[in-house]
């Protein structure tokens, strides 16, 4: 699905990151974790194609991202930014719709088939309820699951989600949480970035540690994921508690 080969990015003149390795198959979530402006959303901007790569390779199911129209990657790449504040009362229902962009024509105008996929959509992030209430009277994790199933209507191979719990309360990060763990299966991918350790242990099946300017650690949550490297990711100590088999949780060390 995705293949990234010793990649160097960032921007004219300033390299952010490099020597990112990493590939994503059809039903597997993978997570980047690292520190504020640690390269993530730049790494994803990269992977998008809205930024050039600086070296390396970046192959989507094959073919290079960078032979690719914007037309061609929007068809492939479904992706949701960091929160997004709602300007305009669109229902649920038409900001999902926008989504089915990629599709249609310069002129076209969506049908009947894009209307079922949008709802299906909705109902895939459990907020078909909402498709006739404006996206401005509804709640952030409801926002957010939106933003999220706009993104799915585009019926995308990959999904790439920028933060996707940043800014929403517990009980909101946990069902944006529930629906990323359930959203890679049969033909699609997804892919993830976080800053909290534990929602890599909760929904991904690999995990990135990007700092430094590079790749630190790659591979599966439990290996990945300890007490060594996450200090040297954030600079803080932190014990990685077994729960029960399988399950893990991250444990700061705060001073008193």
């Amino acid at each position: 699905m995705l293949e990234v080969r010793a990649l160097a990015f960032g921007f004219p003149g300033r390299t952010v990151g490099s020597g990112v390795d990493l590939a994503l198959a059809a039903g597997e979530t993978l997570c980047v974790l690292g520190p504020n402006g640690g390269g993530k959303t730049t790494l994803f901007r990269t992977l998008l194609g809205l930024l050039p790569l600086q070296q390396g390779a970046i192959e989507l199911a094959g073919e290079r991202i960078a032979d690719l129209s914007r037309a061609e990657i929007a068809r492939r790449i479904g992706y949701v930014p960091q929160g997004q504040a709602a300007s305009f009362a669109y229902t649920a229902l038409e900001f999902v719709l926008m989504g089915r962009t990629a599709h249609l024509g310069a002129f076209g105008a969506p049908g009947r088939r894009d209307r079922e996929l949008a709802l299906r959509a909705l109902e895939a992030l459990g907020i078909a309820q909402l498709a006739g209430r404006p996206v401005t009277e509804i709640s952030g994790g409801e926002r957010q699951l939106a933003l999220i199933a706009r993104a799915l209507a585009q019926e995308p191979r990959l999904l790439v989600m920028d933060e996707p719990t940043a800014n929403l309360d517990f009980g909101n990060q946990v069902r944006v949480l529930e629906r990323i763990a359930g959203l890679a299966r049969g033909e699609r991918a997804v892919l993830f970035s976080t800053h909290n350790p534990d929602h890599a242990f909760l929904a991904a099946d690999r995990v990135l540690l990007l700092g430094e300017g590079r790749a630190l650690a790659y591979g599966a949550p439990r290996d990945v994921i300890r007490a060594d490297t996450l200090q040297r990711l954030y600079g803080v100590q932190v014990s990685v508690v077994e729960l029960a088999p399988g399950r893990h949780t991250c444990l700061p060390a705060l001073s008193r």
